[in-house]
C-alpha cells in the first residue's frame, strides 16, 4: 500500500466513521470502550500516533475494567503456564497444549470461561480496529507449530524454522560471529499473546496502544519464518530505534540481508522495528 493510497482509505473511512469502529468491530462495541474524541484529520492522528507509540490518544479501544481485570487474570495465568513448561518450550506451546496443561496443573490453575472468551475475541477481532493493518498470517487460534519444522538455536535459546529463515540467520552469523544475538525467533499463538497482553497490561488495557508496538495474536510473522537480531552487549538497545546505529545493523544493511517488516514510516500502525529481519513476504 503506498502512501497516497493508504491516506485517501483514511480520509474516507474517516469521514463514515469507520477508520476506528467500523463492521470488523461488529457486535464488540460493547466489549471495547474506545475514549471519547473526534479525529478531525485522519492524516495527523496516524503521524501523531506513530510519532508518540506509546502514548495514548482520544481514538484508542480501551477494555473495560471488568474486561480489564479479566485480562490480566489471563496474563498472569499465561505467565504461570510459561513457569511451567520452561522459557524455550513456551515460544512453541499451542493454544490447546496451554488449555491443558492449565488443566493439568493446580500451579497455573484452569482459565476461566471468561477468559477464554476473551483471548478467542482479542485473536479473532479484526486488528484494524485497534489500528493495526498488517496481514494476519496465522488465521486460526488452535495453529500448532510442528517441532520437526524448528530448530532451537545453540547457545540463544530461541527456535528457528528449519529452512531459508535458518539459512538467512546462518549466513548472518557467519559474518560476525558472536557479535551477533538473536534476540527472538519462533513465536506461537502463546507467546506473541503473552507479549501483546503484557503490554496491555502496562498501558492500562488500551489494546490499540499495545498493537502499536506488538503485533496483536497471529498477525505476528515469527509464527512462520521472520526473527529479530541484535548486538552482542547493547541490551535492552537492541530493541530501539539506537540499534540503526551499530555496525551489525549497518553492515547488514549493506549487504542486503536488511528486508524490514516494519521500515521507518510505515502505514501498518506499527512502530519502527529495524532489529526485525523479513524472510518471507
Amino acid at each position: 500500500m503506498n502512501r497516497r493510497h493508504f491516506l485517501a482509505i483514511a480520509a474516507s473511512a474517516c469521514a463514515a466513521g469507520l477508520l476506528h469502529h467500523g463492521p470488523a468491530l461488529a457486535g464488540a462495541l460493547t466489549q471495547f470502550a474506545p475514549q471519547q474524541g473526534l479525529i478531525e484529520s485522519p492524516v495527523r492522528d496516524y503521524v501523531s500516533r506513530m510519532q508518540n507509540f506509546d502514548a495514548p490518544d482520544p481514538a484508542d479501544i480501551i477494555l473495560s475494567p471488568e474486561r480489564f481485570s479479566t485480562l490480566k487474570k489471563a496474563t498472569a495465568r499465561l505467565a504461570r503456564t510459561e513457569r511451567v513448561v520452561g522459557h524455550g518450550n513456551f515460544y512453541i506451546l499451542s493454544f490447546d497444549e496451554a488449555l491443558r496443561l492449565a488443566d493439568s496443573y493446580p500451579s497455573i490453575g484452569t482459565f476461566s470461561k471468561a477468559e477464554k472468551d476473551l483471548l478467542d475475541e482479542i485473536f479473532h477481532t479484526d486488528a484494524s480496529v485497534y489500528g493495526f493493518y498488517g496481514t494476519k498470517p496465522v488465521t486460526r487460534l488452535t495453529e500448532r507449530i510442528p517441532q520437526r519444522e524448528v530448530i532451537k538455536v545453540p547457545g540463544m535459546g530461541n527456535w528457528l524454522f528449519k529452512g531459508k529463515p535458518e539459512e538467512t540467520w546462518q549466513a548472518i552469523q557467519q559474518i560476525f560471529g558472536e557479535r551477533v544475538i538473536l534476540t527472538s525467533g519462533v513465536r506461537g499463538v502463546v507467546k506473541q499473546f503473552m507479549l501483546f497482553l503484557n503490554k496491555a497490561v502496562v498501558s492500562e488495557g488500551n489494546l490499540s496502544l499495545a498493537s502499536r508496538s506488538l503485533a496483536p495474536p497471529g498477525y505476528s510473522f515469527h509464527a512462520v519464518s521472520d526473527f529479530d537480531v541484535g548486538q552482542h552487549g547493547f541490551g535492552e538497545a537492541n530493541f530501539t530505534a539506537r540499534f540503526t546505529e551499530t555496525d551489525i545493523f549497518k553492515q547488514l544493511e549493506e549487504r542486503g540481508y536488511i528486508t524490514l517488516r516494519y521500515p521507518q514510516d510505515n502505514l501498518l500502525g506499527v512502530r519502527f522495528e529495524p532489529w526485525h529481519i523479513k524472510v518471507l513476504s
